[in-house]
């Protein structure tokens, strides 16, 4: 039973856990404010402009009635006991996941700028804290020269590397596939 708990204990601290509880919370608060955008600002302005061009109620009269049911006393329709097809709720919905969809969008792309600024600022920072760019920092050169001495040696180093890598391929020993296509071309000769 202790194991059990131990066990439990862990996986309930691990950052992923947590992560995904802040997450729901957060999303959970996150849909209350994009439901109170998508039904008091958007459906009315919806509303409006489909009224204006249809001269109905809007999305609220964008119903489909399959069974209605009339009040015996006003003879009014029913709503609360008819059967019908609500357009404007489903329209609404559509309106909700889309407004969703881009501001999860707009925070993903943000995080995204972010994770690659804090990316190129380490990278940068690598160069330019080097014992190299100390040396160069005491000879009284700027920063813009040690970035330009750096990607230079950088440079060197990189095709330093593609000739090393170039002569071992001319002086490795043949490949499998390189053996067989000779020892087809020199049977092709002797034919």
């Amino acid at each position: 039973m202790k194991k059990f708990f131990g066990e439990f204990k862990k996986f309930i601290t691990r950052g992923n856990v947590l992560d995904l509880a802040v997450g729901v919370i957060i999303g959970g608060a996150f849909t209350g404010i994009v439901n109170a955008l998508s039904n008091n600002i958007l459906r009315p302005i919806i509303n409006w402009l489909l009224a204006l061009m249809l001269g109905d109620e809007g999305l609220s009269g964008a119903i489909t009635m399959l069974s209605p049911a009339y009040d015996a006393t006003t003879g009014a329709l029913d709503l609360a006991h008819s059967i019908y097809i609500d357009w404007g709720a489903f329209i609404s919905a559509i309106i909700n996941f889309l407004l969703i969809a881009i501001v999860l969008f707009m925070i993903v792309r943000t995080i995204n700028h972010i994770n690659e600024g804090w990316k190129e600022l380490k990278k940068e920072s690598k160069e330019l804290y080097s014992k190299e760019y100390f040396e160069l920092r005491k000879q009284g050169k700027k920063k813009k020269e040690i970035k330009k001495i750096i990607a230079a040696k950088k440079q060197e180093l990189l095709e330093q590397k593609k000739l090393a890598e170039e002569e071992a391929k001319k002086n490795a020993p043949p490949t499998t596939d390189q053996l067989l296509t000779m020892i087809l071309e020199e049977l092709k000769n002797k034919k």
